[in-house]
């Protein structure tokens, strides 16, 4: 946590950098703000600070109506965080309160209500129902202000138990009734999409995050084009397609469809996560530029490290192009989701996305006449699917990611590569370095021999802490880089060899891969 000092510097420069990283609230007006907010800055004396917009709204302090905090991007300590108030803030974002109750978020955790609300109570200052609480309320306004939907169906999707908590709530953090706010947005949203604009913190380099996506694309679930990204979802009620485009000023532009509107908080969290909008690029660049890789960071700034929508679709997906070329992984994955995967409903279905990827179960039972594979890879396939369906595997939001290493490891044909890249994508870790890999293997030998000051890489990359899974998209994206585009690339470049024949097919389709080697795999260069 920041100190009290640097919290009122940022509120006067009026830094968005810390926008969602703590709320600003002045005791004489009652309000809580972001840091930016371009009202006249407060007295020092009338400030007070606070880690979540929970605690503050607790506290007895309404949300501003010119810099809308509940609008704020998420604190990026929430994915570094593997703690219980790390997982629990992941959890209660998902919507598994609204779904399981505070009883249901603490078996999660693996401790007691009383135990849980005492952890978050000391840590945040505030406890888990008042979290679940604002989630609730920035559910609600959003559907007020984006649907036709009547106030108590939009109270009850929300997660509200009753009409009168849904407008006592809305009162007490907006200081208005909720059909006030609708009259004052104007006419509700029409169509079949919900639409919910996403804040970020600037810079975001969109064309590199949809190539990316672009290049993993699957049929029938994921449609990308170089400024768009679709794909369904699988939620707790149900099914949802959602849209992400970038948007005016610092906001992605979200549409969603959804089977079931209680799946709305749900659907955003992973929107957020598919697209690392939480992240805190300016951290990253400072803490990258302390370990003596500034040139490097300043080849693609706005760089993210891009999440999934699927844990489950991400896990099989990363065991089932191991050792093949992207091409035929692609031809595998897509025939698995044309065989098994569910049909949408035609009112969801958006462009080329109509199917939803197989459940794990469904995948456990596919015959081994379908794969056309080896035989282990099969049986990896087959234990990481059943472990996934049972719940023994759990890659969710709240998940203990020590307890995930040791059980992903123990299961044959999974080696440090694979558990790195789910870790990195599924579970939201920011500070993954696949060192293994051959790309940032390559990359990193080439920067090394472009650079005057030969400091240990290993000395590097541990200063690049708790933020290495953006380095390792650095080390990516400058080793499938097809051409120089500055002075500082050319010189960085020159080291590169062309006489690997993966490496010239990968330039050539100019686009960006990762290149993987696990512990009992071949040495061979591969893309997925």
């Amino acid at each position: 946590m920041l100190t009290t000092d640097q919290c009122y510097q940022a509120v006067a420069g009026r830094d968005r950098r810390f926008d969602g990283m703590f709320f600003t609230a002045v005791s004489s007006t009652g309000i809580f703000c972001r840091p930016s907010c371009p009202a006249r800055t407060p007295l020092r004396k009338n400030v007070d600070f606070y880690q979540t917009a929970a605690a503050a709204a607790e506290a007895g302090f309404r949300a501003c109506k010119r810099c809308r905090p509940d609008a704020s991007p998420n604190s990026p300590e929430w994915d570094i965080r593997a703690d219980v108030t790390g997982r629990a803030m992941r959890l209660i974002q998902d919507g598994l309160v609204d779904r399981s109750g505070i009883s249901g978020l603490a078996s999660a955790l693996g401790y007691s209500p009383r135990q849980l609300g005492r952890v978050l109570q000391s840590e945040l200052g505030v406890g888990p129902l008042a979290i679940a609480r604002t989630e609730r309320v920035r559910t609600a306004r959003t559907l007020v202000e984006s649907t036709r939907l009547s106030m108590s169906e939009i109270a009850f999707a929300a997660g509200f138990s009753s009409i009168r908590q849904f407008n006592d709530t809305f009162r007490a953090v907006y200081s208005s009734s909720p059909r006030d706010l609708r009259s004052g947005a104007g006419e509700p949203h029409g169509g079949e999409s919900i639409v919910v604009r996403l804040a970020y913190r600037p810079p975001l380099d969109h064309a590199h995050l949809f190539r990316y996506l672009g290049v993993r694309a699957i049929e029938g679930v994921e449609d990308v084009s170089e400024d768009r990204y679709s794909r369904s979802l699988r939620l707790a009620h149900g099914p949802a397609v959602l849209t992400l485009t970038p948007g005016s000023g610092d906001f992605i532009e979200c549409h969603l469809r959804l089977a079931d509107t209680r799946d709305l908080g749900s659907a955003v969290a992973r929107a957020r996560r598919i697209l690392d909008l939480d992240a805190d690029p300016g951290a990253v660049r400072a803490t990258l530029t302390d370990a003596g890789l500034s040139e490097l960071s300043d080849t693609c700034p706005g760089i993210r490290s891009p999440g999934t929508g699927d844990p489950v679709e991400l896990a099989i997906r990363t065991v089932l192009g191991q050792q093949i070329s992207v091409a035929a992984a692609q031809t595998h994955l897509n025939r698995l989701v044309t065989a098994f995967g569910q049909d949408l409903p035609e009112d969801l279905r958006v462009g080329s996305v109509d199917r939803v990827f197989p459940t794990a179960a469904a995948i456990a039972e596919i015959p081994d006449e379908h794969w056309s594979l080896p035989g282990r890879r099969i049986d990896t396939l087959r234990t990481l699917s059943t472990q996934l369906a049972e719940g023994s595997i759990d890659l969710g939001p709240g998940c203990d990611r020590t307890e995930v290493d040791e059980r992903l490891l123990a299961v044959p044909g999974i080696g440090p590569w694979s558990l790195g890249y789910i870790r990195m994508r599924a579970l939201g870790d920011p500070d993954v370095l696949l060192g293994s890999d051959l790309g940032v293997k390559k990359a990193m030998s080439e920067l090394h021999s472009s650079v005057t000051d030969k400091t240990d890489w290993a000395q590097r990359l541990d200063r690049c802490r708790p933020w290495r899974s953006y380095v390792t998209h650095l080390l990516w994206a400058h080793h499938s880089r097809p051409e120089p585009q500055t002075p500082t690339a050319q010189r960085i470049r020159s080291g590169e060899s062309n006489d690997d024949d993966n490496d010239t097919a990968h330039r050539g389709h100019g686009a960006i891969y990762d290149h993987r080697l696990d512990a009992g795999t071949n040495p061979a260069h591969l893309g997925w």
